[in-house]
């Protein structure tokens, strides 16, 4: 069973879904966080599944859900982020459930933020959407859509089936080097986010705040997989194989 839970209901009509999960180069949620510290986002609920690893984040020493949702009224925007991989087998159910949950609250669109894999990355930044207005913008910001490429994840999902909700919705990617993670992918990411959305949000701390992020999540996503292995071993002695999260 999947849940999107809101703690906090105060209307989220006309708003935008962000969408930041762990991706190549893990540009959502570096960017997502920095997202949640400058604009002063406000926790408002959580994503859960009994799927889900079984882990908790600690946030100035608070426990947290590992997969939260954030708002900012200023603009009016709504952030999903999460701190661990999305399972495979959970990424066509998860965009199902964000969708109805869109549709449910009246949001106005949904945008994903990720990387796309380049051997030598430039700070390009690109968009993929069926939405003729949003290309229309991009294109004025010196934002390139992409012709031929591909998408992947719970992002792909997203951008598919969202026309059958009658719901707007694109996908702002940097060039990453998939063997390393830098800020500047998330400085790249939000520097689109700013453009397309009518945004300004200030990226001078990004640097040291996009490093200490990377830190946690790479620290936290080691720990799910050896949570998730040690599960295994305890609950199946003779399953063998990778783990779903790797």
């Amino acid at each position: 069973m999947m849940e999107i839970k809101i703690t906090q209901d105060k209307g989220f009509k006309g708003y935008t879904l962000i969408e930041a999960f762990p991706g190549i180069g893990l540009v959502g949620p570096m960017a997502g966080s920095y997202m949640v510290e400058k604009l002063s986002m406000e926790y408002v609920g959580y994503i859960n599944s009994e799927l889900f690893p079984p882990i908790a984040s600690i946030h100035d020493s608070m426990p947290m859900r590992p997969a939260r949702i954030y708002k900012s009224e200023k603009y009016k925007l709504l952030l999903m982020i999460s701190e661990f991989t999305i399972p495979p087998a959970l990424v066509q159910q998860l965009a199902e459930e964000i969708l109805s949950f869109a549709k449910k609250y009246s949001l106005q669109r949904i945008v994903s933020v990720g990387g796309m894999p380049s051997e030598k990355p430039t700070d390009n930044i690109y968009v993929a959407s069926s939405d003729a207005d949003i290309l229309k913008k991009a294109g004025k910001a010196g934002i390139e859509s992409i012709r031929d490429g591909v998408v992947a994840g719970v992002s792909a999902e997203l951008l598919i089936k969202s026309q059958e909700y009658g719901i707007k919705s694109f996908d702002v990617m940097c060039e990453v080097d998939p063997r390393i993670t830098d800020p500047k992918y998330a400085e790249n990411a939000i520097e689109g986010l700013n453009k397309l959305l009518d945004m300004d949000i200030d990226l001078t701390e990004l640097d040291k705040e996009a490093k200490a992020v990377e830190a946690k999540i790479r620290e936290l996503l080691k720990k799910v997989r050896d949570s998730h292995e040690q599960y295994a071993q305890d609950n199946s002695p003779s399953q063998t194989g990778p783990s779903m999260y790797a």
